[in-house]
């Protein structure tokens, strides 16, 4: 089997970065995903090099044919080439001396089977000789791809212990390239070594599991590492009977057309409890935004809204779309009704209220959210006969 043509090694940046580090030759080869995913004609979306040559002659080629570089990763042995077409990281050959489950110490090597022995699955260490397509494959990647099977190089459990963050990653490539049950001795692994997880930053762990829930089969994967007690340790709050609801929210997404999103499928997947967002934002190292929607989202028996547009008004409307996806299918009418929908100005301010004789101090701010209230469920008019009727009405 070869790598079919690739468009971006004929782009102008592309062509310019295999050249200088001498593709050619087998000097520099493409590997991993972008191999991997060509193969199973998906888009290649992150080129990746692997190169014989050491970081500072990868630098000094690179920036003499115009390329800029810039130094990703180079305890590594990582550097980001940059083009205006096209970006690429590119990663000097390496064998790991020392790892703890979190990070490695690493070593430069001429052995490209070495290289591909420190990587996590067999479908993730192909290499594609440029321009010829020719690949590389020393752990059976090929038939495993072929075969739709996820599995770890080497003995699952010390691979395991290297990188803990390997248990994600195995049930995610399984959602994703996995067909049938997935590899019996890495789900072991897996299930054995779930406490791993503890000593990884939360932010990898979010990431990880971020990217499980926007797959198409996020409900069935979850499911599947909630029965091993894959989550527990660091999501014990998550319970099975709630990937029913992450599996129908899927399914609404599609028919409503709503593109998978991962703060939403999360809060799917957790206890109606106020507050618990907020927590849960706290512990997975979420953004302000993100934990903002999701305590919104976590609210208690959530209601279809009388007015869309009011409660869009006062939640914003991505969280008020998102709590009517969570909602049923009751809710698809007022869903889409809100789609591009923008808040409104108010049309007074405080120095309205004071023009009309109010003091100035709280009293002012009362009487303003009252008038907000008020605007907000008369639809939000902005002619002048509402407005003044409304602010007579507050003034009273």
């Amino acid at each position: 089997m070869k790598l079919p043509p690739q468009a971006w090694a004929e782009t102008p940046g592309g062509s310019t970065v295999l050249r200088a580090l001498d593709a050619e030759s087998g000097t520099t080869r493409l590997v991993g995903g972008a191999v991997r995913d060509a193969l199973l004609a998906l888009p290649v979306t992150d080129v990746d090099l692997a190169t014989a040559l050491s970081p500072q002659e990868v630098t000094q080629r690179l920036e003499a044919a115009g390329v800029q570089v810039v130094p990703t990763g180079i305890a590594h042995g990582t550097v980001t080439a940059v083009t205006p077409d096209l970006i690429m990281e590119v990663t000097t050959l390496r064998r790991d001396v020392s790892t703890d489950g979190r990070r490695a110490t690493v070593k430069y090597t001429a052995d490209w089977r070495e290289d591909a022995a420190r990587r996590d699955f067999t479908i993730n260490a192909l290499y594609a000789r440029l321009p010829s397509g020719e690949i590389d494959d020393w752990f059976g990647g090929l038939v495993d791809l072929h075969a739709g099977r996820v599995r770890f190089i080497g003995e699952p459990l010390q691979r395991i212990a290297e990188d803990h963050l390997r248990i994600l990653r195995f049930f995610r490539f399984h959602s994703r390239f996995g067909r049938g049950e997935p590899d019996a001795e890495g789900l072991a692994a897996c299930a054995a070594r779930a406490n791993d997880l503890m000593a990884l930053s939360r932010e990898r762990i979010r990431d990880e599991l971020f990217r499980i829930l926007v797959l198409p089969r996020a409900a069935e994967t979850i499911g599947l590492m909630l029965s091993l007690g894959v989550l527990k340790p660091v999501l014990p709050e998550i319970a099975a009977e709630r990937v029913a609801n992450l599996a129908a929210l899927a399914a609404r997404e599609a028919a409503w057309g709503a593109e998978p999103d991962p703060v939403r499928r999360f809060a799917a997947l957790l206890p109606q409890r106020a507050g618990l967002g907020t927590a849960f934002g706290a512990r997975l190292r979420l953004s302000r935004r993100d934990t903002v929607r999701l305590d919104a989202l976590g609210l208690p028996d959530p209601a279809l809204p009388d007015d869309p547009c009011t409660a869009a008004y006062f939640s914003g409307a991505e969280t008020a779309r998102d709590r009517l996806l969570l909602l049923g299918d009751e809710g698809h009418a007022a869903w889409a009704a809100l789609e591009g929908w923008e808040r409104p100005a108010m049309p007074i301010t405080g120095k309205d209220i004071i023009a009309r004789g109010i003091a100035p101090g709280p009293e002012v701010s009362h009487r303003l959210q009252r008038f907000e209230r008020d605007w907000v469920a008369s639809g939000c008019p902005h002619d002048a006969v509402h407005v003044a009727a409304l602010l007579d009405a507050v003034l009273a």
